[in-house]
């Protein structure tokens, strides 16, 4: 077996000592830490395994009595407590004493019987020994990958065993440890590293498992709130009407429905009323007797529970509450109501009153005509309803809604309308110049509405196209003007009313003719007038003061026929073509330019206007400044 034999010194040990040996032998041989700490939990289940293992061991310990030179005296035994010293030394030979000249010394695990008996030691270059079942057959599982090289322990003597009488039989027997690679020499130092950690001490008791994390409680589902609101919606003789509003709090699960009990008063017995939850907010109880006094609760159902009811503060007495009846009139219907014919007329008229009223519709104090006219009554309204509105539809409907002799009444006027009929008796009163009076008279049938006005047309007999002369006239007669000399028109008129124009037009029976008159042009005689004048100043000149070196201008205005001639003097000596002077005259306006005067043009300046019939003279005087 691998080149070496097994031994065992003392007696298999009882059956529980067997399957603990057995289970830290598999663990030596295959396991971890962490598998032992397993597997010890598990010992009372390997009692199987042992029992085969004892055997085996009573097979091995027949071979080692065989072979007395691997047998250990009783002197080797040691203490318990230094089951796992680390000793060296060659396996072939059993030498104790440690030697650091070979190389192929490394280090051994011993491992001891249960009385504290060395049963072998071996040299890790063997081949490990395999279980006859092997590790799967044994465990149910798959073999651990060899674990990595460990880092060298410090070379120790084992501490010689206390003498112990030999068992009267071999001990069961324990697996070696797997083997291990060869340990670095002493000149060179352990580098531990994070995948090759110092295997535990086999006979050192394995940390206590942790135990797991409590796993965290799952919040409990809180039921849903109260329903809000309750309130009575309404109470009748045998029944009750109730209204809520949905709890603002209705859990994770959601809302099933709701559950109505009832408790009569004096009593603290409550009934549901309805067997199944329901999800409406509003709810009524059926089948009461009238007078009795019930208290009244709505709670909230969900898969989490039922809420906490909500409850009405006062009990409620059942009975008929009575109401006087009154109609409610809609606005629009408070006036006349208009419709054209052939349009539908449908009516919603509300009304009150408990108990429900009798509703009564009239006409002219007579029952309606039930062909033309579909009444549909319900406790709280009344529906007017005609398909076709006719002419005849028109008039006043009296409603009326009764209650053990109360009454209220109310008047629907429906007023059906068309076009109005045409005017009549359209004539021309008169034409001048370009104008026509036309007259006429109201139409016979203005279509169940008042005439708003009449509408004027035009049509000359060139053209012969209609065209609006005047609109919305509200009187019987009017003026048409602006017509065209030489043309003859023809004229007609619309009656108009809430429908609109009339179908039809009044057409006067006779035509206008504008006619064109011949002028002959005569001028006027206009006498001749006499236009002579002598000339005349209009504008006298003014004196004036000038800075040296600046040009200066002289005006004066005058008139007269013939045209004047003008003539400037200084100083009473005529200005001649003197290129200093610049004289201008427009339209009678007379200018004299003096261009940069100096001192010696200052002085008296003199317009002079002669013509055929006299002359006239204006002069001023002109000072020239020296500039400072």
């Amino acid at each position: 077996m691998g080149g070496q034999d097994w031994c065992w010194a003392a007696a298999p040990p009882p059956l529980h000592a067997n399957i603990v040996q057995g289970n830290r032998s598999f663990l030596g041989l295959f396991g971890g830490q962490e598998e032992q700490r397993r597997l010890s939990l598990q010992a009372h289940g390997w009692a199987g395994i042992a029992g085969l293992q004892a055997g085996i061991h009573r097979w091995k310990g027949s071979r080692c009595a065989a072979s007395p030179q691997h047998s250990r005296p009783a002197a080797e035994t040691v203490r318990p407590e230094s089951r796992h010293r680390i000793q060296s030394g060659d396996a072939r030979s059993g030498a104790g004493t440690p030697s650091s000249a070979s190389r192929s010394q490394i280090w051994r695990r011993d491992f001891w019987s249960r009385a504290g008996t060395p049963i072998q030691s071996r040299d890790p270059r063997e081949e490990t020994p395999k279980h006859p079942l092997g590790f799967e057959a044994m465990t149910g599982k798959t073999a651990p990958p060899a674990a990595a090289p460990a880092p060298a322990a410090p070379k120790e003597e084992p501490a010689p065993a206390p003498k112990e009488q030999p068992a009267p039989a071999p001990a069961a027997e324990e697996t070696p440890a797997p083997e291990q690679p060869p340990a670095p020499t002493d000149n060179s130092a352990p580098v531990p590293t994070e995948e090759a950690t110092p295997a535990p001490k086999e006979g050192s008791p394995a940390p206590p498992a942790e135990p797991p994390a409590p796993e965290p409680e799952k919040p409990k589902a809180e039921p849903p709130s109260s329903p809000l609101s309750l309130a009575v919606e309404e109470v009748s003789e045998n029944s009750v009407t109730l209204t809520w509003k949905a709890p603002e709090k209705t859990g994770r699960s959601g809302l099933d429905g709701y559950v109505v009990e009832i408790c009569k008063d004096g009593s603290t017995d409550w009934a549901e009323v309805n067997k199944e939850p329901f999800l409406s907010t509003r709810y009524t109880i059926q089948d009461l007797s009238s007078g009795e006094k019930l208290h009244v609760r709505v709670k909230a159902v969900s898969a989490s529970g039922t809420s906490v009811p909500a409850t009405l503060e006062q009990p409620v007495l059942i009975r008929e509450i009575t109401q006087l009846p009154r109609i409610r009139m809609p606005r629009h219907l408070r006036q006349t109501y208009v419709r054209h014919v052939g349009d539908a007329v449908n009516l919603m008229i509300p009304f009150q009153g408990k108990p429900q009223p009798q509703v009564v519709w009239t006409k002219n104090d007579q029952p309606l005509d039930t062909s033309r006219v579909n009444i549909r009554n319900t406790d709280k309204d009344t529906i007017f309803f005609i398909r076709e509105a006719q002419r005849g539809d028109s008039g006043k409907y009296q409603l009326a809604v009764k209650i053990n002799g109360a009454e209220d009444k109310a008047i629907l006027d429906i007023r059906v309308i068309e076009p109005p009929g045409p005017p009549q008796n359209l004539k021309l009163v008169d034409i001048w110049g370009f104008n026509v009076a036309l007259e006429w008279s109201p139409p016979a049938d203005n279509g169940n509405s008042e005439i708003k006005g009449y509408t004027v047309q035009k049509s000359d007999k060139k053209s012969g196209k209609w065209f609006t002369a005047l609109e919305r006239c509200t009187r019987t007669s009017c003026t048409i003007s602006d017509l065209i000399m030489g043309n003859t028109y023809s004229f007609r008129v619309f009656a108009e009313n809430a429908c609109g124009l009339s179908e039809k037009a009044a057409v006067a029976s006779g035509v206008a003719h504008i006619e064109k008159k011949k002028t002959v042009y005569q001028p006027e005689k206009i006498p001749e007038r006499d236009m002579m004048e002598p000339p005349k100043f209009t504008q006298p000149l003014t004196d004036r003061a000038t800075t040296r070196g600046y040009n200066t201008h002289l005006f004066c205005s005058v008139r007269g026929f013939p045209q004047p001639k003008i003539i400037w003097m200084k100083n009473q000596m005529e200005i001649r073509e003197d290129p200093k002077y610049i004289a201008l005259i427009d339209q009678g306006v007379c200018s004299l330019e003096i261009r940069k005067p100096g001192p010696f043009d200052g002085g008296v300046y003199t317009c002079k206007a002669v013509n055929p019939l006299g002359e006239a003279s204006v002069d001023c005087k002109l000072d020239v400044k020296m500039p400072k």
